[in-house]
């Protein structure tokens, strides 16, 4: 499919316009969040501890007296950051995984797909909280966990398209001119299946930021005095009573994100292959 099509069809999709302009700006928010961050976020004032929202704290303060805008906006840098290492890393493996199963076939398929059987028999989160448990709770130790125990969909994904592709006219011909295994696989195989593997990615983001979070608000994932959407809502769960916006506004962060990504993936995945709207 042609750049100009896909965008045309994209941009006809206004949910996928929205997710898409939402992304945007929490790239922008990430990226400047030293300068848009009304206060250091990991400044403690025992002054003005579980202050509610004011025109001095827009969305109020924390347990310790930390600006809740200013640890939100720098914990969009750690679920920005998770979310894309993770889902690169698992789509890395997922491409390889598939590509090797659906290219050679045979026993080389039948073992690296009943790999991938067994490792959808463990419950992907009970999974990760029991490495994240034996290891140090670390944000690049979650990056990891978190992309070693989400590539299966990329490479069944990845596998079904080789089984698809490999028996085309033009990788026939391109065997048939001498073309190595390699070749064939980097440059006309793989290009040709990356459509829904992007699809994939970007609902993966999603998905990784709302297991990070997760993970934070149980203890396990990013460690305070560094400001994550999680660890925010541990604090709100301890103070729901008395603190109401320390649960709603990062909520709400974490709703929009997901929400915002899961349009976006929509609408690519329409946009590539408008069937889908039948």
């Amino acid at each position: 499919m042609k750049r100009r099509e896909f965008w045309a069809r994209f941009q006809r999709n206004r949910l996928a316009m929205s997710g898409l302009v939402m992304v945007s700006g929490l790239f922008l928010v990430s990226l400047l969040a030293p300068w848009l961050a009304p206060y250091d976020p990991s400044l403690i004032d025992l002054k003005e501890v579980l202050m509610p929202p004011s025109p001095e704290h827009w969305l109020g303060t924390d347990p310790l007296g930390r600006d809740v805008l200013s640890r939100i906006i720098f914990g969009s840098r750690v679920s920005l950051k998770v979310g894309f290492v993770a889902v690169g890393l698992a789509t890395l493996i997922g491409l390889i995984v598939g590509a090797l199963a659906g290219y050679y076939g045979g026993w080389v398929d039948l073992a690296l797909m009943r790999f991938v059987d067994l490792m959808l028999c463990f419950p992907s989160f009970f999974l990760i909280l029991a490495v994240i448990a034996l290891l140090e709770p670390s944000i690049w130790n979650i990056m990891v966990v978190i992309g070693v125990t989400g590539w299966m969909g990329v490479a069944r994904l990845v596998r079904a398209e080789f089984l698809s592709l490999k028996e085309r006219d033009f990788v026939l011909a391109a065997r048939a001119l001498g073309a190595s295994d390699a070749r064939l696989i980097l440059r006309h195989l793989l290009p040709n299946a990356l459509a829904p593997v992007m699809v994939s990615a970007t609902l993966g983001v999603a998905g990784a930021i709302l297991t990070e979070s997760a993970l934070s608000f149980l203890g396990l994932g990013v460690q305070p005095p560094t400001p994550s959407w999680g660890n925010i809502l541990t604090a709100g769960k301890d103070n729901i009573e008395i603190a109401w916006w320390l649960s709603v506004f990062p909520g709400l962060a974490i709703l929009l994100t997901v929400m915002s990504y899961n349009l976006l993936g929509e609408g690519i995945r329409e946009a590539i292959d408008p069937r889908l709207k039948e």
